[in-house]
């Protein structure tokens, strides 16, 4: 069965000619009743990130996110027929070879999404170019890499090293050729994202990058304090919605108890 989406939907293309026009203000994603909320307040670009890994299902990192969590997400998040351009993270192992990352691009294609998006610039040439060869929209993901966290031990600032700049520059123009149509900066320093932004006629969208990107992602639980017990240092929450849940639960618990004091006396 085929999913209907609205005809006005913002597409891949329409997203990357946003480039020196107007900005960009993208946040995740991972529910139906979510993805509604934010589609009415006209954010243009919903992310159903890995990262619900953390901040949905309890996992210490992303990197044990299946595609089968991410194809259930998604769906959820394509039933509520958004305007929204709809982009799904590839979970680590899922794009390791070429008929591989085409399989699991076109599996979240299927559940709703309309662009996937992977990690990595020229190490990962084999998924890249398999999607740029069967015409599945992609986005880059540059800087810290989540699903590298094992490996890296932390979560860190990258370009601080001349070598470190020129590997993310050098990746960035790479995803650029190969047909991404944009690019996630995450924690690159500053005045490196501002470089690449200038450098590119793709848009780079930043998260702990500085300001002088063409737009801002965060994690949805980071924007309105959902998940206190982690906060990035770049994250400046603009509501405290665990506080509101606790307050809610604590007058419900004080409702019930009420009413049965009253009903046993």
């Amino acid at each position: 069965m085929t999913t209907s989406f609205p005809s006005d939907r913002l597409t891949p293309q329409e997203l990357r000619s946003y480039k020196n026009r107007r900005s960009i203000a993208a946040l995740t994603c991972y529910d139906y009743p979510t993805a509604r909320l934010l589609d009415e307040v006209g954010v243009p670009l919903l992310l159903v990130g890995d990262s619900l890994g953390m901040v949905v299902l309890g996992y210490p990192d992303t990197t044990e996110v299946t595609l089968a969590e991410m194809i259930h997400h998604t769906r959820a998040v394509a039933r509520a027929r958004t305007r929204a351009l709809i982009v799904a993270d590839l979970p680590k192992d899922t794009y390791n070879e070429a008929s591989q990352a085409i399989q699991s691009a076109r599996a979240l294609l299927q559940a709703g999404a309309d662009a996937v998006k992977l990690e990595g610039g020229r190490s990962r040439a084999v998924a890249i170019q398999a999607l740029a060869g069967a015409g599945i929209p992609f986005m880059g993901h540059l800087g810290m890499l989540p699903q590298s966290i094992k490996e890296e031990g932390r979560y860190r600032i990258k370009g601080r090293t001349d070598a470190e700049r020129r590997a993310i520059l050098a990746d960035a123009h790479f995803l650029e050729e190969q047909g991404a149509f944009a690019i996630v900066l995450e924690l690159v320093v500053a005045d490196l994202a501002a470089e690449i932004r200038r450098a590119l006629k793709i848009p780079t969208i930043g998260i702990g990058s500085g300001e002088d990107c063409d737009g801002q992602i965060l994690v949805l639980h980071d924007l309105i304090g959902l998940y206190p017990w982690f906060r990035p240092r770049f994250a400046h929450p603009l509501a405290d919605v665990a506080a509101e849940i606790k307050n809610a639960a604590r007058a419900f618990m004080q409702g019930v108890q009420s009413v049965y004091e009253r009903l046993h006396q």
